[in-house]
């Protein structure tokens, strides 16, 4: 009977302590969401397309589809769409392969100086953007690649984050995979096309949606290199519509067309939530 008590005992704090954690992540979870809720709420708010109704409200009272329609007007939404995409899906196709082969390189391929080659890959993160920026530009501006999307093509060669992602996955198959395809006469080629690959499927997923979520939202390089406003992307189309219209003119319009220029992101992260979560778990293994 004592036993049981102090069973029961010991449990009701750990309960209280549970119920406490659960409390205040639903209310940091809250505070997060809220934003996004008055984004499509005023995107909804037709009495919004003059001013931003005060005092401001989570849903609108009359809510209409109208200024969707609207900011697809006003906005040439679609091309800049098409834009982003073209850029984010040959930047990552590129990125995506040069860090896998990179990774199984250093992780399978045993050389002289692979640490070495990882520091430096590494040592890529840790020089920020505006250090590399102005020089970058001067390079593809003495190239003739400015107003081009080579000038997102040729950096997405070097993706220092996803060389180390691989290899850490990489780490993760064994080794012995490799020395039986050899033995059987596959080339290095074949071994990581044919073996590797296919089982980097949860990392590739990891990959392309952290990816996407960088070059889908970047402003200032498509900014610096990019002249024409027929190859704007979402993100500089929009600021440039802003920019035009002027602080609180349409901002139902400005919140519409920001509501569907997420829509792209949330689709590819509920597609490959799955595979994401697969890597995060797989990442934890230890041989």
């Amino acid at each position: 009977m004592l036993s049981v008590r102090s069973a029961t005992s010991q449990a009701s704090p750990r309960t209280a302590l549970s119920v406490v954690v659960f409390i205040s992540l639903c209310g940091l979870s809250l505070i997060m969401v809220i934003p996004f809720i008055w984004m499509i709420s005023t995107s909804l708010d037709w009495d919004a397309v003059a001013d931003i109704p005060f005092p401001p409200r989570l849903w609108p009272l009359e809510p209409t589809l109208k200024t969707y329609q609207l900011a697809f007007v006003n906005v040439p939404l679609l091309r800049y769409i098409m834009n982003s995409m073209l850029v984010a899906v040959f930047v990552i196709l590129i990125s995506t392969v040069s860090a896998l082969a990179s990774g199984y390189a250093l992780s399978k391929i045993r050389f002289r100086g692979a640490s070495f080659v990882l520091i430096l890959a590494l040592s890529t993160m840790m020089i920020p953007f505006e250090t590399t920026m102005i020089p970058l530009y001067k390079l593809f501006n003495t190239l003739n690649l400015i107003d081009s999307y080579w000038a997102f093509y040729l950096p997405a060669i070097v993706y220092g984050f996803g060389t180390f992602l691989a290899k850490q996955f990489m780490d993760q198959l064994p080794y012995s995979l490799r020395e039986a395809a050899i033995v059987d006469g596959a080339s290095e080629f074949t071994t990581f096309t044919r073996i590797f690959l296919p089982l980097c499927g949860p990392i590739i997923a990891t990959m392309v949606i952290l990816h996407f979520l960088g070059v889908w939202n970047d402003f200032l390089w498509p900014l610096l290199v990019l002249h024409d406003p027929d190859k704007y992307t979402v993100q500089i189309g929009m600021a440039m519509f802003t920019y035009n219209k002027g602080e609180g003119d349409y901002i139902a319009l400005i919140m519409a067309a920001t509501t569907i220029s997420l829509v792209p992101i949330l689709a590819l992260y509920l597609f490959l939530q799955r595979y994401i979560i697969e890597s995060i778990a797989l990442s934890g293994i230890k041989q």
